[in-house]
């Protein structure tokens, strides 16, 4: 089974949203590999969002988010960092892949070599998504919502472009917003881990 998915200014956000009853996470997949154009999610209420490819800036940003986290991760050894090809079963039965991401390694461990291989069938502790230009702050907010209604101990939602960083914590009803923060600190869930928001964030151009 497969679809061509066209991509265009008229879709708010620079994403599309298809709903298939009944879709497994085993056909979910099959359905992700035969359409690799696009990135691949599905909503609680089994909605599959289709995005569009990220730009240079936005790649750029998550390359170096993803490998600042995963120093610190060496040098922690207390769990695993994915990259946003990762897809995570959330206990609603929605399929996200983070823009980053990292798990205890106990939680980790506790899975089979053959669970490995498959999606993730727990959502990690710690979520991290940067907004593109094509994304809906709207959207993301709520997929940060549902992260932390689900079990993340820790998410970061970026808005590169407008260097803010808002920073969610379980049962807190608003996140905490950071404007133009030099650093952000992953403390105390993830202690040690001070991320360079200079690796992140565009420069500011001057008039």
């Amino acid at each position: 089974m497969s679809f061509t998915i066209t991509f265009d200014e008229k879709f708010v956000g620079g994403s599309v949203r298809l709903l298939i009853p009944g879709m497994t996470t085993e056909t979910f997949m099959q359905f992700a590999h035969s359409n690799e154009g696009a990135r691949m999610e599905m909503s609680g209420h089994g909605e599959i969002i289709a995005y569009s490819p990220t730009g240079g800036g936005s790649g750029a940003s998550n390359s170096d988010l993803a490998i600042e986290l995963g120093l610190w991760a060496r040098r922690d050894a207390t769990g695993r960092t994915f990259d946003s090809s990762t897809l995570f079963v959330l206990p609603n039965g929605a399929k996200r892949s983070p823009d980053a991401a990292w798990v205890l390694l106990s939680r980790w461990n506790a899975l089979s070599a053959t669970e490995k291989e498959k999606p993730v069938p727990f959502l990690p502790d710690f979520a991290v998504e940067i907004l593109s230009p094509t994304d809906s702050l709207t959207e993301t907010q709520d997929k940060m919502a549902e992260y932390m209604a689900n079990g993340v101990r820790l998410g970061w939602l970026i808005d590169r472009l407008k260097h803010t960083v808002y920073i969610y914590r379980p049962n807190v009803a608003d996140p905490e917003v950071l404007t133009d923060p030099a650093t952000v600190s992953g403390d105390p869930e993830l202690p040690g881990f001070v991320l360079d928001m200079s690796l992140i964030f565009p420069q500011r151009q001057t008039p």
